[in-house]
């Protein structure tokens, strides 16, 4: 069976779908308290190996754990489901089909109490 991964063009596509996720985050009031003093294309790269990971891509997401990472945060539960529409939207306008869609997202939303609220 095929990756996700490369169904949908590989580390280009990721890439580019994480890009245009983040145009769209740091434009949102919700997220600029979370990106004060944030070098934000560190975290882009940190994204996109965490979406070549969990799509079956050879580049695996290293590093500290999600919860570590965002240990301090706070995140909200508001953030969190802004975040997840953004990110749907974000798969569906790069021609990403609704049921692997849906594979994404089900993986997004079983990591999110290593996300909210820490």
């Amino acid at each position: 069976m095929e990756s996700l991964y490369n169904k949908y063009g590989g580390f280009e596509t990721v890439s580019k779908v994480v890009r245009s996720l983040y145009e769209k985050i740091l434009v949102s009031d919700t997220f600029k308290p979370y990106f004060e003093d944030v070098d934000t294309q560190r975290v882009m790269d940190h994204q996109t190996k965490f979406f070549c990971d969990i799509m079956g891509g050879p580049v695996a997401f290293e590093g500290k754990t999600l919860a570590e990472i965002h240990t301090g945060m706070n995140i909200s539960n508001e953030a969190y489901t802004e975040l997840s529409k953004l990110l749907e939207e974000t798969f569906k306008d790069y021609g990403v089909d609704a049921g692997d869609i849906n594979t994404i997202m089900t993986i997004v939303a079983d990591l999110k109490d290593q996300i909210v609220g820490r």
